[in-house]
């Protein structure tokens, strides 16, 4: 028997503002055979979305909010114009490659799909200098004046979710800390609520992802 050695295309979903921008990118990505443009009423749900748009308008912000919530996969946005403060919400909203559309060739769209669908990301140099300093400034003054992390995890959360990762536990924990086991525990439940996670090792796993430890 031959194994089937087919790879899957990447489904990718176009929304654009008008009728002729939405074909003229649908072509593009149906160019190249790793990706097959598809509508919303495809029977499979999409890989990636593609976004066009001028500006992040309400009406645009909340598309891609919708796309988050009911598609869950990455958003390639190619606008007009973006700023900071779009770039912050875009973010947010799942978007993981921005494309201006001055430079959005038909072979950096067809890549940035890829990419996306690939789990990785594509920003312009400016862009993502402007995401560094905006996280930098998140850092100083929101989070560091509340004794937090940009994992949402407090100092304390993350030398007991370091020491567990380490392999010790719960006592050895609590003597390490000069807390209680009862407190150790407190904060692992702490953690697990607030951040919407299973259990003790699925909060090790969120601290390890985000970089936390």
């Amino acid at each position: 028997m031959v194994a089937d050695t087919t790879v899957r295309s990447i489904r990718a979903l176009v929304r654009a503002p008008d009728p002729l921008t939405h074909v003229a990118v649908t072509d593009q990505l149906a160019s190249e055979p790793r990706i097959e443009a598809v509508s919303e009423a495809a029977p499979e749900p999409a890989d990636v979305a593609v976004v066009v748009a001028d500006r992040m308008t309400v009406e645009v912000t909340s598309l891609l909010r919708t796309i988050k919530s009911s598609l869950r996969v990455p958003v390639v946005l190619i606008p007009s114009e973006i700023n900071r403060a779009d770039l912050i919400i875009a973010v947010e909203c799942n978007v993981v490659a921005v494309l201006p559309r001055v430079t959005a060739t038909s072979n950096r769209i067809k890549e940035a799909v890829l990419t996306a669908a690939a789990g990785g990301g594509v920003l312009p140099p400016r862009l993502l200098g402007e995401l560094f300093r905006q996280v930098e400034r998140m850092q100083s003054e929101v989070l560091s004046p509340h004794g937090l992390h940009t994992s949402g995890l407090t100092p304390r959360e993350i030398d007991v979710l370091r020491m567990m990762a380490e392999g010790l536990d719960t006592a050895e924990v609590a003597e390490k800390v000069c807390l209680s086991e009862r407190a150790v525990k407190r904060v692992v439940s702490g953690v697990t609520r607030r951040l919407n996670l299973r259990n003790r090792s699925h909060a090790v796993a969120y601290a390890l992802r985000s970089g936390a430890i």
